[in-house]
């Protein structure tokens, strides 16, 4: 795929498009960076099949509606203020972090993530996952502030995510719903500064690649295919499924580091309510990742003799993976020494 001249082109425009918005001094010239991030990415959506065509005309409808309400607002704080990056009319802010709640998939403007990751490769769903959020949330976190604007968006975005994938059998969807939960947590973090965000994004960044890579190895697609592994030997189950659990933020994992510092630095901000909900109903998406693993392990675990040659995980991802879940421990383990 890389060595496809044409795709090289709309891979360097995706990114001259995010590196646009992240150095942008004007909203009209963040506009332009996400148009061009946007056309950059529908040719990279598109394949040899129905699933995908029809998540790519979802996407570009979604965010031209999105970039049609984001240049609307724009021009109209645009007569009322001088036009600069941070200073906002606030009767355009609601529509203006509308907009952006609806191109990154925040709920309640969530509707159309899954079905778009349902139709894309695993490496398009990483893309969308990770880097087609950053010009989003970088200019989202301009207008952040602990209103109940934004405290809304952070349940809402949180229970959504956490409800949604219960009754989900694609590993595709599973993964959608994930993202939209650790969107409100990453919303979260960008109240307390860009920092927080950054290193959450980072983390979550990092634990995707994981889950992705592992996913697109075995071409795992459906729950009952992790039930049925029987050619992957034990190691590896434990491998796919602590990371999992990681991605879910369960101590000691590397994943649960993030959550604690926002949890910690959130009640410093006396924000003990919104920290009470955000803990619960992440834990429900806990429950559908042991959902898969308690499967794969306990009801349909077999290993059968003739399998002489079972299938092993690449030592990328084995590095990876070891990092993801000793990470945690050996980051205290180097605050201790120091």
């Amino acid at each position: 795929m890389l060595y496809n001249p044409t795709r090289l082109l709309f891979i360097s425009t995706l990114i001259t498009g995010t590196l646009i918005v992240t150095s942008s001094s004007t909203w009209l010239g963040a506009w332009v960076g996400l148009e061009i991030n946007l056309l950059s990415f529908i040719p990279l959506m598109t394949q040899n099949n129905q699933f995908a065509a029809e998540a790519a005309l979802k996407y570009f409808l979604v965010q031209a509606l999105a970039s049609a309400m984001l240049l609307f607002s724009i021009l109209l704080s645009f007569m009322i203020t001088s036009g600069g990056l941070p200073p906002v009319a606030s009767s355009t802010l609601i529509p203006l972090s509308s907009a952006l709640f609806l191109k990154m998939g925040a709920a309640p403007f969530h509707f159309w993530f899954p079905g778009v990751m349902e139709g894309l490769s695993w490496f398009g769903n990483l893309t969308l996952m990770t880097w087609q959020k950053i010009a989003p949330i970088m200019l989202m976190s301009y207008l952040t502030t602990s209103s109940l604007l934004f405290s809304s968006i952070i349940l809402l975005s949180i229970l959504a995510g956490s409800l949604g994938g219960l009754n989900q059998t694609s590993l595709r969807k599973i993964m959608a719903y994930s993202s939209i939960n650790h969107l409100g947590w990453m919303i979260a973090a960008s109240i307390m500064g860009d920092n927080f965000w950054l290193m959450y994004f980072s983390f979550y960044s990092f634990l995707s690649l994981i889950m992705v890579l592992i996913f697109n190895q075995f071409q795992l697609s459906h729950i009952n295919q992790a039930y049925s592994l029987t050619m992957i030997n034990t190691p590896v189950k434990l491998l796919l499924f602590g990371n999992l659990l990681s991605l879910g933020g369960l101590p000691p994992f590397l994943g649960f580091l993030p959550k604690w510092l926002i949890i910690q630095n959130m009640a410093q901000m006396n924000l003990y309510f919104m920290i009470t909900f955000m803990v619960t109903f992440t834990l429900i998406t806990l429950f559908f990742y042991l959902r898969i693993a308690y499967g794969a392990y306990m009801l349909t675990h077999q290993e059968p003799k003739w399998n002489s040659h079972p299938s092993s995980v690449s030592p990328s991802i084995l590095y990876l993976s070891s990092i993801s879940l000793l990470g945690l421990s050996l980051s205290s383990l180097i605050i201790i020494i120091f």
